[in-house]
């Protein structure tokens, strides 16, 4: 364009006055509303000014909107300083970006430029009104969210994308994908894992919408409360330690119970304030109702019952409860410091009878066994003497040496020693 050209356009009617212009003068460099505003007021006389490839340049004169220039170089002339503004804008930035709850002005207002058809068909311009998000993609990725307010962006060179959710309700609709919603922020999105094992009971401002299945789910920050129940499915235990109990015949006991349960309806064990306190009273009742019934000597004895009774009348229960009992049983029996002494000593007592018992019972048989080799003995000569050949070879396996001193020979020497007499010798191999 010629210098002749621009000069053309300075005598139709002005566009409408923006707001702080004119005024004080912004520099190029200064910034307003987050983003840089390179500005530039023309002195008097020829001025050149150059607009770069991804600029655009607001011309007001007098403070009013002229129209916008393109990339390119062009000359002004003017009589007096500061006729004419030029403000430059980023292509790559947004043109207006006025979030509501900003501490912005309104010498940007994308609106006051209405009029310029030329200037809107060069923008992308978003208004995000009160209860709802808008997701706002660059070249199909992910930029930012926009909350409520006026947005416009230049179409060129980025591509802008908008996608509406309704944040009225904290459900997150088909058109948001799940790789979209990994990326907004916490101040957005809510999210709930629920694992493997669990099932959680979804609460939109203390309402009951649903079940969650075990995965992660998305759900939009706004104006219902999102509040996550979850309840664990795997095999569970309710101890309960140390419960004081009073016997038949009056004996103070502490018992060690347990019972283990698994959720099966999670609705109605919501619907149960504090489950395992009522529980917990259930377990008790029951096992004063059965305990108080039994002596002690009888409690000792039937530990196993003890837990089969209480299962049996816990089952019945279960599905007021939403749950199935599994296992009852008594673990532990903690007794009084002198009833136990006591018992102790009653159980000394008849482990020690039991010990003499087995011992008479061993003598007697001893004694049984010596008379029974004792007649056989005097039955049978042979077997006598095989008896007393086996206690002297018991009685040499001790002896070190033998000396044999005297006359005659070593034979007759040994069968004195011996004790045999040369006759019984020859009676008996005879």
């Amino acid at each position: 364009m010629t210098n002749f050209q621009h000069q053309s356009h300075i005598n139709q009617p002005h566009g409408r006055k923006i707001p702080g212009l004119p005024g004080k003068d912004i520099r190029p460099g200064d910034y307003a509303n987050g983003l840089a505003i390179d500005t530039m007021v023309l002195g008097a006389g020829f001025r050149k000014v150059q607009v770069g490839d991804n600029e655009r340049a607001l011309l007001f004169e007098q403070g009013r909107y002229v129209r916008t220039l393109m990339p390119g170089s062009y000359r002004f002339f003017a009589w007096n300083e500061g006729l004419r503004t030029l403000v430059f804008k980023k292509t790559t930035e947004p043109f207006d970006y006025r979030p509501t709850w900003a501490h912005a002005t309104d010498a940007m207002d994308v609106r006051l430029f209405s009029h310029d058809a030329d200037l809107i068909a060069q923008l992308n311009v978003t208004d995000v009104s009160d209860g709802e998000y808008v997701l706002h993609l660059e070249n199909g990725r992910f930029r930012d969210v926009l909350m409520s307010g006026t947005y416009a962006y230049w179409n060129k060179p980025i591509t802008h994308t908008f996608v509406r959710v309704d944040a009225t309700t904290p459900e997150v609709g088909p058109e948001v994908s799940r790789a979209l919603l990994e990326k907004i922020g916490a101040n957005y999105i809510q999210t709930v894992d629920v694992s493997s094992h669990e099932v959680g009971l979804l609460y939109f401002d203390n309402r009951l919408q649903r079940q969650l299945s075990p995965g992660r789910s998305f759900f939009w920050r706004g104006s219902e409360a999102v509040t996550v129940k979850k309840f664990d499915l795997r095999r569970q235990q309710l101890d309960m330690t140390g419960q004081e109990i009073l016997t038949e015949d009056k004996v103070s006991l502490r018992l060690n119970f347990v019972c283990q349960y698994r959720i099966t309806d999670p609705l109605r064990a919501a619907e149960i304030k504090n489950f395992e306190e009522q529980v917990y009273v259930q377990l008790q009742l029951l096992l004063r109702e059965y305990v108080g019934t039994l002596k002690l000597d009888d409690l000792l004895k039937m530990k196993q019952e003890i837990g089969d009774y209480v299962l049996g009348r816990l089952k019945p229960s279960g599905a007021e409860y939403g749950v199935e009992f599994l296992v009852a049983g008594l673990k532990d029996v903690i007794l009084p410091g002198e009833i136990r002494a006591i018992l102790n000593t009653v159980l000394l007592a008849e482990k020690k009878a039991q010990a003499n018992m087995i011992t008479r019972r061993e003598e007697t048989a001893s004694t049984r066994s010596l008379l029974n080799t004792a007649k056989l003995m005097d039955e049978n000569a042979t077997l006598y003497r095989l008896k007393e050949l086996e206690f002297v070879e018991k009685i040499c396996e001790k002896i070190g040496t033998i000396s044999l001193s005297g006359g005659g020979n070593l034979l007759e020497q040994m069968n004195g020693l011996l004790g045999l007499r040369q006759g019984e010798d020859r009676k008996e191999i005879g």
